[in-house]
Parts: C-alpha cells; structure tokens; sequence
C-alpha cells in the first residue's frame, strides 16, 4: 500500500476532527464511540488509532485546533503589553468573544466542552492537560495585572491573583451562558461593552489583599521578640 502524503496526513487529521465535533456536539462525548466518529468521518477505526491514542487525545486535539488563534492572539498580547497592561487585557478579551461569536468552530467545541463533556473517567487525562496551559495561561495574566499595579492603572494593595480568578470566571460564565441561547443578544456587538463594564469595576473596586489581623501581628511580634513582662513557656 502506498504511503499517504504529508497532505493527505493531515487532511484525515482534520476530517477525523470535523466528524468528532459533529458526533460530540449530537451525542455528547460520554455517549460517543471513536468507531461512530470513524463512520462519520467515512473512514475505519483504524484511522483514528493512526491518528490518535484514544478519545481522549482526540478531544485535546480538537479543542486545540479550535482554541489556537486565541493562543496567538494570547502569546502576541502578553509578550508586547508595554506601558498599558490593562488596554492589552481588554484588547485580549474583547477579541477572545468577538472571535467566538464569529467562529461557528469555536461556538460547536466550546458548547461541548461546557455542556457534553464530563471530567472524569477516560477524559481525566485530558482534563489534567487542560489545567497545566490554564495555570501557565493565569500566570502570564498575573504579570500583566502586577504591571497594571505598578503603573497605577489598578491600586497598590489589589490582590492580583484574585483579580486573575475574577477575569476567568467573567470569560468563561459569559461564553457558557452566550452559548446556552445564542440568539439571546449579539456577542460581537456587545463584547466591548461586556468588557469594559468588567475593568471600570476593578480600577473603582478591585479585591485587595487583606491586611494580618491586628491580634495575629501582636501575637507572632511577641513570638519572635517576647516583652519583659511576659513569661516564655517552657
């Protein structure tokens, strides 16, 4: 048998996933079976087990695909964010739900990760592979937000690791609920409004870091230096 291709490689690669984001979105990812992806794609089992281990690097792979020009846009933000750190996270966000409500990709794999997609079982691997990029993903958002800090875009004393939770929870609730009811409202339309009601309410009122409990200051001074007064256990 002759050897495919480099293109025709990738071709069934990308066929193997456009019928995997039919199945999922019809059936759910529990409830589908790599030999009903390899009969939508009109190919055999065997196909997919060249391509991929099992279900569950075929779903890394298909949100891969479709998550990567966000990523782009991501990397390209963060490594030129200069002397405005917040313009750079709303341009970051307006653009990430902008493009969802433009890509009916994104809409079809975001739809299936948020409402047919389970974590446990046989998608646990996945799931682990999703949090690492997520963490090194919040990370990098962090350093925009401590520089946001020390420009004075946001106050001294903001807690920048709970702003980063704040902007996460913001993306991702209004994507999962966008998606629930598209025709509710125009996301693309409305994105930069979305947006910008989010960062007016964290440079007015963002968290900020707790100061120790007057008690708890006492207590660990007298720890370390006790008064003359005070007796040292023994």
């Amino acid at each position: 048998m002759a050897r495919k291709t480099r293109l025709e490689t990738e071709s069934t690669h990308a066929a193997l996933l456009d019928a995997a984001e039919r199945v999922f979105q019809e059936k759910g990812v529990a409830a589908s079976t790599l030999n009903d992806i390899a009969q939508a794609a009109g190919m055999t089992r065997g196909a997919i087990y060249w391509h991929f281990k099992d279900k569950s690097e075929l779903v890394h792979a298909m949100c891969e695909r479709a998550t990567l020009p966000m990523e782009a846009m991501f990397n390209e933000i963060t490594a030129v964010a200069g002397d405005d750190p917040l313009g750079s996270i709303r341009k970051l966000t307006v653009h990430a739900l902008r493009q969802v409500a433009v890509s009916k990709q994104q809409q079809t794999v975001f739809d299936i990760m948020f409402h047919k997609c389970e974590k446990t079982g046989e998608m646990a691997p996945m799931f682990e592979r999703e949090q690492e990029s997520r963490c090194e993903c919040h990370s990098k958002m962090e350093i925009l937000l401590r520089d946001a800090v020390k420009l004075g875009q946001l106050p001294p004393d903001t807690d920048t690791a709970l702003v980063m939770q704040i902007l996460h929870s913001f993306m991702v609730g209004v994507m999962h609920e966008w998606l629930l009811d598209p025709g509710a409202y125009d996301l693309g339309r409305h994105a930069e409004a979305f947006v910008d009601t989010m960062l007016t309410g964290l440079r007015v009122a963002p968290p900020r870091k707790l100061a120790r409990p007057v008690a708890a200051v006492v207590a660990s001074a007298r720890a370390v230096a006790p008064g003359k007064h005070e007796k040292i256990a023994v």
